[in-house]
Order: structure tokens, then sequence, then C-alpha cells
């Protein structure tokens, strides 16, 4: 990594007006300072869905099974799915990696990696969703993904996720980590009715007071108590892209709350982190006020699967030419300056 104002200053020797380009030339500066570059790389990059089931279904926080989820990791595996045609739009490769569907026969596809941790976690409703053991396996599956993605040359990397009934996960955690009233942050996730929305309110409101007994004294406990396999994973990937100056670009409130673990086990975990857009999901602008991190997109998005991340790639691939390919000042006045 550089220091960021020197690529804020390689930008304003640019022949344009000071600022002219805005967010664009914030991002510009978040890209080169990451890439350590005035002359950064989007290409190639790759989409990393983790896949995960959760318990908590069966406690009826939702309106869709959990078979669902096995039908959407099919759908992925086969290039059909929502995030499969907007990273082909995008010029991005997928890897679909499973760290706990409870799907039976897997997919034949070079896409998609077994990595099972579980079968879906335990219900947070009932008790802790998973264990210590667990946690640390599905943050190496995450951490492994991004290994890979290095070792295959990626530039950028964009996470996204699969899973029904994680966003009673990610309110969980949102709300254990920024200490938030959670009632506040639940939201309809992939759909709800009058009667699963107050159901889920009560389910998280509960496993947060559980949970917030022993954050204290075992943050990792208090956080497997109510996470989900995919949800480690991609904390895993996110710290693991921050240590290897890697640019990663957060989706949406599923996404958020990997980042609120990642940060709660490693402090710079975030370091080269990119927040993509805000969720319509309540909780996910809370967590990226906590983290500090500034959202692009204000669309009202709320599919996951990487979805929104995968619409920062355009605008990337507009900073990084911004950077490398406008002409400065001196060269435009023979070094006048004037």
């Amino acid at each position: 990594m550089i220091d960021p104002d020197k690529v804020a200053a390689h930008l304003d020797r640019l022949a344009k007006p000071k600022g002219s380009l805005g967010r664009l030339e914030d991002l510009a500066v978040r890209l080169g300072s990451i890439q350590g570059t005035l002359k950064p790389e989007t290409k190639p990059r790759r989409l990393i869905v983790f896949a995960g089931d959760h318990g908590v279904v069966a406690d009826g926080v939702g309106i869709w099974p959990q078979a669902v989820t096995g039908v959407m990791v099919a759908m992925i595996a086969a290039g059909r799915a929502s995030c499969s045609a907007l990273a082909r739009a995008c010029d991005a490769s997928v890897r679909l990696i499973d760290v706990g569907s409870a799907m039976g026969e897997v997919p034949s596809s070079p896409l998609y990696c077994d990595r099972r941790v579980g079968r879906g976690t335990l219900s947070l409703a009932q008790g802790p969703a998973m264990t210590a053991d667990q946690f640390w396996a599905a943050w190496m599956a995450g951490q492994t993904a991004v290994a890979e993605a290095r070792a295959d040359g990626m530039r950028i990397v964009v996470l996204g996720e699969i899973g029904i009934g994680n966003t009673t996960a990610a309110a969980a955690l949102i709300a254990l980590g920024c200490e938030h009233d959670s009632d506040a942050l639940v939201g309809a996730g992939a759909g709800a009715t009058a009667e699963t929305l107050d159901r889920k309110r009560t389910i998280v409101r509960e496993a947060v007071a559980r949970a917030r007994d022993v954050m204290a004294d075992d943050p990792v406990a208090a956080m497997a108590a109510v996470a989900g396999f995919e949800i480690v994973a991609m904390a895993g990937a996110i710290a693991a892209a921050g240590d290897a100056d890697l640019p990663v670009v957060l989706d949406g409130v599923v996404s958020g709350a990997a980042a609120i673990v990642a940060q709660a086990v490693d402090p710079a975990a975030l370091e080269t982190a990119i927040a993509s857009h805000v969720s319509a999901e309540p909780a996910h602008r809370i967590a990226l006020e906590s983290l500090g991190l500034e959202p692009y997109l204000d669309w009202g998005l709320r599919l996951g699967e990487g979805t929104g991340a995968l619409l920062m790639l355009p605008m990337l691939d507009a900073a990084a030419a911004l950077l490398k390919d406008v002409a400065t000042l001196d060269e435009v006045t023979g070094g006048g300056g004037g």
C-alpha cells in the first residue's frame, strides 16, 4: 500500500479541475493506495460466493424453505443465477465455495467447491449456532479461497453469499458487534409476513442477549453463537485480502455482518475493503457506519450473491483508467504549470 495523499496529489495534477470527478476520485485514491501504485489493475477479478444453511429457518423466520439454498447453489454452479449474469457482464470469474449447505448431491461444476464445515448451522434460536472449532474452520475456508484467488493472479476479489435465513444471523451479529438495539436492525430479508417478521425480531433479540453475556470474555464464542458458516468464511476472506493488499469489494447486509466479524478478530482486517452499496436491509447502514465504510451506491438492493458488489467493477475500471490514462497538466502545458 502507499500513502493515499500521494495518489490524491497525482489526481490533482491531471488535466481537469481539482476534484471535478467527485467520488470517482475518492475511489481512485482508495484503489491506487491499496494496490500501492499509480497504475492500478482491475483485471483479472473474481467473485467468490460462499454458501451456507441456517438451522434457524426451521423456527419460522421467513417465508422460504431451507431447500432454496441448494436450488440457488445449483443455479450459480450452472451459471444461471443473477450473480452469474452480472459476473459475465462485468468480466469476472466465479468461484462457489460451499461451506455449509444442507444439500445432499452436490453440483458437478468447475465453479463448485465443497468445503463444508457442516450441513448448516444449528438454530441460533435454541442455542449456539456453531462451535468455536467450526468458526475457525469456516474462517480458514475463506482464507483459502482468497489465497487461491491470489495464486490465480486476481487483482480484485468480490464477495457474495447465498443462504436462506442468513439475514437473521446478520442482524444478530450486527446488533452484537455494534451494541445496537436488535429490533431496529431486523428486516424482511428474502421476504416476510408480519407474523414471521415479529418472530424473527424476537428470536434475534433473545439470541443477542445470550451472546452478549459472553462477548466480553469470549468474543469468538459469542459471534459463533449467532453466525453462519458462510458469514464467517466471508470474514476470513476479508481478513486474508487485507493481509495481501488485495482490494476486496463487499456486498450487502450479510457481508456487512462478515466485516463486523473480521474486524473483531483482526482489527486491521478492513485495510483493503471497499463498500459497494448500502442495502435496503436496515442493519446494513448501521454496520457500515460502525466500520467507517462509506458505500458508493444506494439503489435499494437486497439480493445478495455479490450482485451489488459486482456493480462496482465498472466504476473500479473507470477509477483505474483515470489514474493511468489521463494526461497531466504539465504534459498539456509543456511543463509551464499555468
